[in-house]
């Protein structure tokens, strides 16, 4: 079965500091994979990289098949890669409808699954707020948003990056209540959370990132029985 997204030996640098050093990454259709790892060992920057956000990079990248080692972030998603991005990144000045509708688009072999419809049905919160400004809305709406719009993309990857931060308990229970219900559908994911359980709990395989490098690999039921390893690289 071809990757959806394969990388081979992946270095990333910001100016003059190395970031990346040799990681190999996969993902398989109708896979969950959970990246896991303290804040600054390079989750973010792996993401970015593989997307084309970062500039300074070597090795190689290929997603369905297409070399994009030195692709631009429209050509991942023209590859049917979507990205809820840290920090959300809704256009505060456009309406719920407005952010959903343009992004709107067929995916890689024009299916259309997600439809406005269906992901208001998704997310009911939304539905009721059709007519607010992106900043008009509280933080975990704006998460809803950002999935949301994503999902209009008719996407055949989903890249969360830290999915659930600063959000309220109601709020997060209701964001991987609905990522249970993506996962179901087959559509392949990658989710960076601080609850390393809870991504334990929601992913086929975990990968853990200390300082750049790949230390850990595996089904997440397998990592699940070393708690002294996850103990010593995620400080727990």
């Amino acid at each position: 079965m071809q990757a959806l997204i394969e990388a081979t030996d992946i270095h990333a640098w910001y100016g003059t500091s190395h970031v990346l050093h040799g990681i190999d990454f996969r993902l398989q259709p109708g896979e969950t994979l959970g990246l896991l790892g303290r804040n600054g060992m390079g989750k973010t920057t792996l993401i970015r990289t593989l997307l084309g956000h970062v500039p300074q990079r070597a090795g190689s990248i290929r997603m369905r098949g297409r070399d994009l080692s030195r692709g631009r972030p429209y050509e991942a998603a023209r590859q049917g890669t979507a990205y809820v991005p840290e920090g959300r990144g809704i256009f505060p000045n456009l309406t719920v409808r407005e952010n959903l509708v343009m992004a709107a688009r067929a995916g890689t072999a024009g299916q259309r699954d997600w439809t406005l419809q269906r992901v208001l049905d998704t997310f009911p919160r939304l539905a009721e707020r059709m007519d607010h400004l992106g900043s008009q809305l509280s933080g975990g709406e704006q998460q809803m948003l950002s999935i949301g719009r994503a999902l209009m993309t008719n996407p055949d990857a989903l890249i969360l990056d830290e999915a659930t931060e600063g959000l309220a308990p109601l709020i997060v229970a209701e964001i991987w209540r609905v990522l249970g219900e993506i996962r179901r559908t087959g559509l392949a994911t990658v989710v960076v959370d601080r609850s390393y359980r809870t991504v334990m709990a929601n992913a086929d395989r975990l990968m853990l990132l200390e300082k750049g490098r790949v230390v850990l690999e595996g089904p997440a039921a397998d990592l699940q029985e070393q708690p002294q390893a996850l103990s010593r690289y995620l400080g727990v």
